[in-house]
């Protein structure tokens, strides 16, 4: 890992999810690209001419550089090396730009989670990026003053498709030297048994030589009730999932449990593009 993005509209959350991004980019010697989206009015570009001819933008861009300015004398990220970047795009597609650009290894999000109709109508641009992502996103809710990760739960089907997101997973895992609690959660609609539950994760782990790897299956009235029950339950420090990135009606019918991860839960959830 040597290539760290954060996103910023610099609020309180997106600082909490740079703070984090320090302490790792310390810890294994990472340059933090940080990414501030302007939302700006599409029809009144001169395509010949850009955005620079656009009054608003010339605005917006110097005053997101004066908060760049600010942003970059705290305390906590001396000696770090820091790109500051400005796009145009929607979020989603000016990260996807930039990590294909410069070739980011994990990103990383503040967010706030959103509920009811908010969440069904509007969503937040966290639940897109992790949608659209091809590159890991975690995505972090509260200050950590020192983030750690000694016990990762990585909650999967563990079918086929899923088996490189869980070797990215478990790269993840050895850079903290953290515990991994491999989970498959049983509901009464998805019922599995316990032998092939345990024999499908299994097949997971013939393939590996990580030594802390634990198999839990649980049993709860949904999935994403069973994940964070059963992350409680060992005192998670991160939960981690794979995603199918659904658009469209897709996602509205069959929703996608990552995305409700990464609203509901408390605890910083990470996930992986299958």
């Amino acid at each position: 890992m040597k290539k760290i993005l954060v996103p910023t509209d610099f609020s309180d959350q997106a600082e909490k999810a740079l703070e984090v991004a320090a302490q790792l980019a310390k810890q294994y010697h990472c340059e933090i690209y940080l990414l501030n989206v302007l939302d700006l009015p599409l029809h009144e570009v001169d395509p010949l001419k850009g955005y620079n001819d656009l009054p608003e933008a010339v605005f917006f861009m110097k005053l997101a550089h004066k908060k760049f300015e600010a942003l970059l004398k705290k305390e906590y990220l001396k000696g770090i090396t820091v790109h500051e970047t400005v796009e145009f795009h929607d979020i989603y597609k000016a990260i996807n730009q930039v990590c294909k650009k410069n070739s980011i290894d994990l990103i990383i999000m503040g967010s706030h989670g959103t509920s009811g109709f908010k969440e069904l109508l509007i969503g937040s641009n966290t639940e897109k990026v992790v949608r659209s992502s091809q590159t890991p996103v975690l995505v972090v809710k509260q200050r950590h003053e020192a983030f750690k990760v000694e016990h990762f739960v990585f909650a999967s089907d563990f079918k086929e498709e899923s088996k490189v997101p869980f070797l990215k997973a478990l790269k993840f895992a050895e850079l903290f030297n953290a515990e991994m609690h491999l989970l498959m959660v049983v509901t009464a609609n998805k019922f599995v048994t316990t032998a092939k539950a345990k024999n499908r994760i299994q097949g997971f782990l013939d393939t590996v030589t990580h030594n802390f790897c634990t198999i839990h299956i649980y049993n709860d009235e949904t999935i994403e009730k069973g994940i964070m029950n059963f992350s409680q339950s060992v005192n998670a420090d991160l939960i981690g999932m794979s995603t199918h990135g659904r658009q469209g009606l897709s996602h509205f019918f069959n929703g996608s449990i990552s995305e409700d991860l990464v609203n509901h839960a408390k605890r910083p959830v990470i996930t992986f593009k299958i």
